[in-house]
């Protein structure tokens, strides 16, 4: 996923403020269900909920105002409730800007653990 860096994703240095990564993760993790043929809005309507349990970005090199960053997903593991998202995120030269990892569980509307559908699962393929 493609991401243009505005002056509102900057803090008053001028690089990307460090809370607005988790925007873009989300963003890029939405944009990785739909290639998959999952929106989460439908996902969502059909009481398959998806919840953060633990999120790790490891920042190595700032974003600027200006920027077009490519950020890629991948799926780094998965179980029958449970996801694990990596992403690296690339600034237009190729430059490594940061490497993050998001924990999902899956959950009904009442919020508890639920089992994702078995069509997710099928699509969704670690990476090695």
């Amino acid at each position: 996923m493609k991401k243009r860096i505005y002056y509102h994703d900057t803090d008053c240095g001028g690089v990307v403020y460090y809370g607005n990564y988790l925007k873009f993760l989300e963003e890029a993790r939405s944009e990785y269900l739909e290639e998959l043929g999952f929106s989460v809005k439908g996902l969502m309507d059909q009481g398959v909920l998806f919840v953060v349990r633990r999120q790790e970005v490891d920042y190595k090199y700032p974003a600027v105002y200006g920027d077009t960053l490519e950020i890629k997903t991948s799926v780094k593991e998965h179980s029958a409730v449970r996801i694990q998202f990596a992403y690296e995120i690339k600034n237009q030269d190729g430059r490594l800007l940061s490497k993050a990892v998001t924990d999902m569980v899956c959950v009904d509307k009442a919020l508890k653990l639920r089992e994702m559908p078995q069509s997710l699962k099928e699509k969704l393929t670690p990476i090695m």
